[in-house]
């Protein structure tokens, strides 16, 4: 019979603990976060902050207590579903799908082959439940759960926008990415077009030089504004081709995001995407920490900001009613 003693013991342990890397002690220590994106990595800068923000409010900070795993798409869409499956396969504790709706998609079909399923939290400007992501926004039921900015649903809302801004407005292009599954939002903005006389023509982009392009597209079908749909395409980078298209064409032009305006657009109305993301954060710790996707429901945006540059409109030609510029929450003079 073999004794030993309690020091021969621990100086076993204390070896054998000796052979593993940094990384496997972490891992044995510390959940690991699946980041799925759409997009590169330059163009989730701001979201990566807004999501750490929210993760360190609640406790968990990257290499410390938490591990990220991240994954990027590169705007190549049918990359998704493998990579997401990468992630199942690690596996992760959970999975954050950011970007175009097509991401919390690939990761929910691929947690469906997991042994045990990977709670998902996601952040897009899609409807969850019309994608079929979770079952309602008050009960998402299953795996999955997150913040949504209502993007598409506001489309139509933009477009009464830009006809308040311009009276006159008769044609409006709206930008998408026909890589996108939302690119399929354009026929509501279509019919909401339609009910305030107003013709919607739709133009496509799927890479940085072909946003030029749509803009030129735009101009040849007698637009007299423009409205960006969101994606990921048309983020941070994308936003400064924007800008010069819009510039170069003299075409008012509407986006979602906040900061657009700041960088020299003309209009911009949307949810603040910052605490969003940062919301989603918070959903991922409460589920490191054990609660379940189904128990939480999809966060909603409950206020929206109307952005103007009034730079940017005098540049333009542009004269902005003073009844538009009433409903501001921001101008930029």
């Amino acid at each position: 019979m073999v004794v030993f003693r309690r020091r021969e013991v621990i100086g076993l342990l204390g070896g054998a603990l000796a052979l593993l890397t940094p990384v496997q002690a972490q891992q044995a220590k510390v959940p690991v976060l699946g980041f799925l994106a759409s997009a590169s990595e330059a163009r989730y800068v701001s979201t990566r902050a807004s999501v750490t923000k929210g993760l360190n409010e609640s406790g968990f900070v990257e290499k410390k207590n938490l591990l990220i795993d991240y994954r990027w798409a590169d705007f190549q869409y049918e990359r998704l579903p493998a990579l997401a499956a990468e992630l199942v396969k690690r596996p992760v504790n959970a999975i954050f799908a950011t970007g175009s709706v097509v991401s919390a998609l690939a990761a929910k079909e691929a947690t469906k082959s997991a042994s045990a399923s990977i709670p998902i939290v996601f952040a897009n400007g899609s409807d969850p439940v019309q994608y079929g992501l979770v079952a309602s926004f008050n009960r998402p039921g299953g795996n999955v759960t997150g913040v949504t900015f209502i993007n598409s649903q506001l489309g139509p809302k933009r477009i009464q926008l830009l006809r308040l801004l311009n009276p006159k407005t008769a044609v409006v292009a709206v930008l998408v990415n026909p890589r996108n599954a939302n690119a399929a939002d354009a026929k509501t903005f279509v019919v909401a077009g339609r009910g305030i006389g107003v013709e919607v023509v739709i133009v496509e982009a799927s890479t940085e030089p072909q946003i030029g392009e749509a803009f030129k597209r735009a101009v040849e079908q007698r637009a007299d504004a423009l409205l960006v749909h969101v994606d990921a395409l048309f983020n941070d980078v994308g936003e400064h081709l924007i800008v010069a298209a819009a510039a170069q064409h003299r075409l008012p032009t509407m986006m979602a995001s906040n900061s657009f305006t700041g960088r020299g657009g003309l209009i911009s109305y949307g949810a603040d995407t910052r605490d969003l993301n940062r919301q989603a954060g918070v959903y991922i710790a409460r589920i490191l920490r054990g609660e379940k996707p189904a128990d939480l429901p999809v966060v909603q945006p409950t206020t929206f900001a109307l952005r103007v540059n009034l730079k940017t409109a005098k540049a333009l030609g542009l004269s902005i009613p003073e009844s538009f510029l009433l409903l501001a929450d921001e101008v930029i003079e």
